[in-house]
């Protein structure tokens, strides 16, 4: 879906993206940017991944945080700063303020992975969790502010925060002079917002286009109705992205430059985690993997060379194993079957003997015997399997219902 709306200069301009990259000079690094031949081969075109999941801390956050706090005024810092974030802005916050020599307070949801809570610790803020989406955190780090004359970094919402996000801009144009697009993911966006305003800047040519997750989609709605608007209830797998509402300042620069909002489905989320981890060997949070999502999902949409920036890594391994699971089901790569059967000897080793025709590998098996549902000589069986496609999963199926099966789905 295209957008565009009619406002004067935005507050955000070149040179301030210019000087935001001086400023980052010997404490951002200019990340790596890969080449991907399977999305390639997809797009017929070159896709590059801009791997900002390689940056320090994790994500791209540090370069925001780190202008916001530098141009603070010496009374401001020494008030301290706080800062509210699901865990990458809070680790961009905590680790530009130690390097600063500012003291940070960081309000984190209750539901954060662990793994961002302790690194946020470990860069040196104090950390109080506080509700369970980003939108509360940021109402409790605001009152604390009020309360204790702390400056509020905000994680999108501020024109130093998207000057500082724009020098990823800066570096796509410089490692790939020939980029016809750029794909970007988009939670509050202050990202989306900061590369649109150096790129478009400097080539008006390139295409930038925004990634949300359906499932916490605010910019569509926002842009159609011309003004922030809040999405109820957002629920992604992309904790990153998952904000109920876009920034008031970058949603005017959105409207203004970025070209298109596309929004993916937790299937193309978790599909494009596995591809970045199996493929290119990058471990990439779900919000850093929506780009390659939605490339994935419509690849002939894209105009080439794409650039597609992995814009974190910081991902709880335990999550990960789930979204790999989840990944892994929706490629036909892993199926979970329940079905019945009669509870007598040898009836577990006749079905395994099915599954090995078929050449299933069986990952876990586990047995019900006690359930109202299930006739006196009943048992239900739950099978997790490892399957070779979605072909392959229904052929599974098949056998198991010729050989008198009964699948439950």
């Amino acid at each position: 879906m295209s957008y565009r709306t009619a406002h004067p200069l935005p507050p955000v301009t070149l040179d301030d993206v210019r000087g935001a990259q001086k400023m980052l000079s010997g404490v951002a690094r200019m990340t790596a940017m890969e080449g991907s031949r399977h999305l390639s081969g997809l797009v017929g075109a070159p896709v590059h991944f801009k791997c900002e999941n390689l940056q320090r801390t994790g994500s791209f956050k540090l370069r925001g945080a780190y202008v916001r706090i530098a141009g603070l005024l010496p009374e401001e810092r020494a008030a301290g700063v706080v800062a509210a974030s699901a865990g990458n802005h809070a680790q961009g916050v905590a680790l530009a303020s130690s390097l600063l020599g500012v003291r940070s307070t960081v309000f984190m949801p209750s539901g954060a992975p662990l793994p961002k809570v302790a690194a946020t610790m470990h860069y040196g803020a104090e950390v109080r969790t506080h509700g369970t989406v980003v939108d509360e955190t940021l109402a409790a780090a605001q009152e604390y502010a009020a309360e204790t004359g702390a400056v509020f970094i905000h994680p999108f919402d501020h024109p130093d925060i998207i000057a500082g996000q724009g020098t990823v801009g800066l570096e796509i144009l410089e490692q790939c002079p020939e980029v016809r697009t750029i794909v970007v993911g988009i939670g509050g966006g202050g990202l989306a917002a900061g590369i649109a305003v150096a790129v478009k800047a400097l080539r008006p040519d390139v295409r930038i286009v925004g990634v949300q997750a359906a499932g916490a989609a605010a910019y569509p709605p926002s842009l159609a109705a011309g003004r922030p608007v809040s999405f109820e209830n957002p629920a992604t797998m992309a904790d990153g992205i998952k904000v109920g509402r876009p920034g008031d300042v970058p949603f005017r620069i959105i409207g203004d430059l970025v070209d298109e909002i596309r929004t993916v489905s937790e299937d193309a989320l978790s599909s494009a985690l596995l591809l970045c981890l199996e493929r290119a060997k990058l471990v990439v949070e779900p919000a850093g993997a929506s780009p390659v999502a939605a490339i994935m999902s419509e690849p002939d949409a894209f105009e080439g060379p794409v650039v597609a920036l992995l814009s974190g890594g910081n991902v709880d391994p335990l999550l990960m194993q789930r979204i790999l699971r989840h990944g892994m089901a929706a490629n036909g790569r892993y199926l979970a079957v329940t079905l019945r059967l009669t509870d007598r000897p040898g009836a577990l080793a006749t079905l395994l003997g099915v599954l090995s025709v078929v050449d299933a590998n069986v990952l876990d098996v586990s047995h019900v015997r006690t359930d109202p549902r299930l006739g006196l000589t009943e048992v239900e069986v739950e099978l997790h399997l490892e399957t070779k496609g979605p072909e392959h999963c229904a052929e599974v199926n098949s056998a198991l219902r010729r050989a008198g099966y009964t699948v439950i789905d």
